[in-house]
């Protein structure tokens, strides 16, 4: 049976994931649990980090937690079991983040998290709303969501991939925007797929059947 982890360590929107998960993995025979314990990382086929809030908050929310960063590098890096990063939970994949000060991430993918009104966009900050998908290259995760199709965004900061074969899909606020990246068995979205209706649903199945 799946067992798909969301990782508890304080920081994110857990009751909304968990119910968009549970109403998904039913039909898929998987076993959603929200945790903050390594062990429950470990002995899960899928795991879910998602991110509410500044970068360097979840990440020193992260490494507080005991064990649960030598968890994921085990499972994610070395297991190569499905990972799904959701917003904040994206960004901390990177090698570092430019907000409030430089901040190193897991460099689990390489290239910067830099804000969105720094490249002097005129388009108001944060980006928050329903935006359009521009899917860059056809990935499991986004099976049966195309080009068009809308998602919940709430950011002010976003991933600048230094390998653009990275960047799944973009968003287009004032300038391209990186809404998804994938490497290997890592797959993240900065857009809420909790929040994003059906579109977020499909991809939430998608990623159970990874």
């Amino acid at each position: 049976m799946k067992q798909v982890t969301i990782i508890d360590y304080g920081s994110g929107n857990l009751h909304s994931i968990a119910k968009a998960f549970e109403h998904e993995a039913g039909s898929l025979g998987a076993v959603i649990k929200v945790s903050s314990a390594a062990a429950d990382i470990e002995s899960a086929t899928h795991i879910v980090l998602p991110g509410v809030g500044a970068f360097a908050d979840c990440l020193s929310g992260l490494k507080a937690a005991p064990g649960v960063i030598g968890a994921l590098e085990k499972s994610v890096m070395q297991q190569k079991k499905p990972f799904l990063g959701v917003c904040v939970g994206m960004q901390m994949l990177a090698e570092e983040s430019l907000e409030n000060g430089i901040h190193k991430g897991l460099g689990w993918i390489k290239g910067s998290v830099i804000g969105i009104d720094s490249q002097k966009n005129t388009l108001k900050v944060p980006h928050m709303g329903w935006n359009e998908l521009v899917i860059n290259t056809q990935h499991p995760i986004f099976s049966g969501i195309k080009t068009g199709d809308h998602a919940y965004f709430v950011h002010s900061y976003w991933m600048d991939c230094k390998d653009n074969s990275n960047v799944l899909a973009k968003v287009e606020y004032g300038m391209e925007l990186t809404a998804a990246i994938a490497n290997d068995n890592i797959v993240a979205t900065q857009f809420h797929p909790e929040k994003s209706q059906q579109v977020g649903l499909r991809l939430i199945n998608n990623f159970i059947r990874m």
